[in-house]
């Protein structure tokens, strides 16, 4: 089975949308006792000759008939004092301008000013008043008990039949939440068409909330009432960009810049063109490049005051403003990072980030936050998608298979080793070895030489890649292990994946830690880096897929012990680095589990000197 990255839905993005407007009994009521005026809310407007303009566009947008109704409203409608003909009128062919190809719900004119001076409910004010309700759009204003949010009342608390009537001196401004903004800011028209494409950002049916009325000829549901919610599947890779509810801060790339970021990207996700037949319906395999190379820009860059509340919610004069930012893509717990990532990598987290990832060129205010327009992209892909792969030799989902022998007597095949997983016991060894655990693997016949192979999972092509087997002594588990158990073996390693050609590509590693015919030798007392291969590219990309036979890559590591070498082979993991990431810092001791100024955090040591430690990031 693959994955495709972003086919989870998640977000809703727009409150229940109604095509026969019935609602929960809830909005039918006024409050206990009111007295009433005669007829409703929209007869109200429509006889008032000072709100010509602003029944002008109801009518036009038929919001006029939903006020006529049985519905219970609280209604802002403002005067033509400040809300003139021209106004109206300018609005009216806006909503014409859109109806044929926007849905009604995402029509700016609905939106951005019908839906923003109505609200569901009743709300009254008092002399006290100083409230926050929600209008129609979802968006939240501030009633007082003079006015609402930038608009003053000239008359207020009118009941109608069908709810209350507030006359305002002015229109309320709308304010755009960060997907809003996007939308609307032409600087932005690319990240905009993949966050608002329809691949993504759909209207779906909610059964459960739609009003039934019986059953046709055919067996189906009819329904009196049907009740659609707004969803995009994105929302759960990058954040809930359009709640209301929420805080957000936002690095967009200007679109000059997303256009380098996609040509550049685009070379990481060169799949398999097998891929697209084992995708088995629930993707193609244009779909999967093109959103993998876009979420790896945007994935990254928000972040939610849930988790940053001292950074986003600070102040830069306090001590409470934190000097580093993770994103909602982040993991939050070291559960979560040991499963994804293999050890706790600080990926989508950046420090020093006003200077870094959140120098500003152009901040957009908006409702849930702040949009920021960037037009120099200052998040490095070693810090988010272009990730170490490590492949824990004792984790299940590593081993592809144990080498086998046939054996002609018997007339079957017999495995060449076994395997045993080992807890780190030595002290010494435990801030040394990834996870603290490792395979061993032990010959089975004396006859021959144990081989195994290993799965290498979520390559990316044409990213240069230092591949690393990590190799542990006996002593990591056993102090007192006996000469024999540390003495050295050799081994020899294979690559091997499917090309673009359908062809079986086999590579025999070798590098500068190798003998010319790609031998590589373990200390047999220490935790040995050994450089398999140095800037390897994978002219394929595995991202994001789940194993099989087309589209894995793998390692075979084959013993090539000699008599005076041991045929035992102990592994700790396979890493895959991405070349150039790392950069070497003297006297930091073998391992510092802990983040170091703006770099990155501490990595374990390469190579045999323990006092030797690396950045992960540069």
């Amino acid at each position: 089975m693959f994955i495709l990255t972003a086919l989870p839905l998640g977000g809703v993005v727009g409150g229940l949308l109604s095509c026969s407007d019935t609602w929960d009994d809830h909005y039918d009521k006024l409050p206990s006792g009111a007295n009433t005026a005669n007829g409703t809310l929209w007869q109200a407007i429509k006889q008032n000759p000072e709100l010509s303009n602003f029944a002008s566009v109801l009518e036009a947008t038929g919001y006029d008939r939903s006020l006529n109704g049985s519905q219970v409203f609280t209604v802002f409608a403002p005067m033509n004092v400040n809300f003139s003909k021209s106004d109206a009128d300018a609005l009216i062919a806006q909503y014409k301008l859109e109806k044929p190809t926007v849905n009604e719900e995402d029509n700016t004119v609905i939106k951005e000013f019908v839906q923003n001076h109505i609200a569901l409910y009743n709300y009254t004010v008092s002399s006290l008043s100083n409230d926050s309700i929600v209008l129609m759009n979802g968006k939240y204003a501030i009633l007082k008990s003079d006015r609402i949010d930038n608009a003053h009342f000239n008359s207020s608390n009118k009941l109608y039949a069908n709810g209350i009537l507030y006359t305002v001196d002015n229109t309320i401004a709308f304010s755009a939440n960060i997907f809003e903004a996007i939308r609307k800011d032409a600087d932005l028209d690319s990240v905009r068409s993949f966050l608002f494409n329809p691949y993504y950002y759909k209207k779906l049916f909610d059964a459960s909330s739609s009003v039934e009325g019986g059953i046709d000829e055919l067996g189906r549901t009819i329904y009196l009432d049907s009740v659609f919610y707004q969803t995009n599947s994105l929302f759960s890779k990058l954040g809930r960009l359009s709640a209301e509810d929420s805080l957000y801060w936002m690095v967009a790339p200007t679109n000059e810049v997303w256009k380098k970021l996609v040509e550049e990207y685009g070379e990481y996700f060169k799949y398999h063109k097998r891929v697209e037949n084992l995708l088995n319906g629930v993707g193609d395999l244009d779909s999967l490049i093109y959103t993998n190379t876009r979420l790896a820009i945007l994935e990254g860059t928000a972040f939610s005051s849930t988790f940053n509340k001292a950074f986003l919610t600070g102040e830069k004069t306090t001590s409470t403003y934190a000097d580093s930012i993770s994103s909602v893509a982040a993991k939050r717990t070291y559960n979560r990072r040991i499963q994804d990532w293999g050890t706790e990598f600080p990926y989508y987290q950046y420090y020093d980030p006003l200077n870094t990832v959140l120098a500003e060129d152009n901040v957009i205010p908006c409702s849930n936050g702040r949009l920021m327009k960037v037009s120099d992209w200052k998040i490095d892909p070693k810090q988010t998608f272009n990730r170490w792969i490590v492949m824990e030799c004792e984790g299940a989902m590593s081993l592809n298979s144990i080498g086998r022998e046939y054996n002609s007597q018997i007339k079957d095949s017999f495995d060449l080793a076994k395997i045993n997983y080992v807890s780190v016991n030595n002290p010494a060894f435990q801030s040394k070895v990834w996870n603290q655990r490792y395979a061993e693997i032990q010959a089975t016949n004396t006859n021959f030489d144990p081989k195994i192979t290993y799965n290498i999972k979520n390559v990316l092509s044409n990213v240069g890649y230092d591949i690393y087997l990590v190799a542990t002594p006996a002593t990591a588990n056993d102090s007192n292990a006996t000469a024999a158990e540390k003495l050295p073996t050799r081994i020899r390693c294979t690559l091997q994946y499917t090309d673009h050609e359908n062809k079986t590509h086999k590579e025999r590693l070798s590098s500068s830690q190798s003998t010319s015919s790609g031998n590589f030798t373990t200390t047999g007392t220490e935790v040995d880096y050994l450089l398999l291969a140095e800037d390897y590219k994978f002219p394929i990309c595995t991202y994001g897929l789940n194993e099989n036979e087309t589209a894995s890559v793998t390692l075979l590591i084959e013993n090539r012990a000699t008599s005076q070498q041991q045929t035992t082979m102990r592994f700790d993991c396979i890493l895959l680095v991405p070349h150039g990431c790392l950069e070497p810092v003297d006297d930091l001791g073998p391992y510092v589990p802990a983040y170091a100024g703006q770099k990155g955090v501490m990595m374990y040591p390469f190579g045999k000197d323990s006092n030797r430690a690396y950045y992960m990031f540069r």
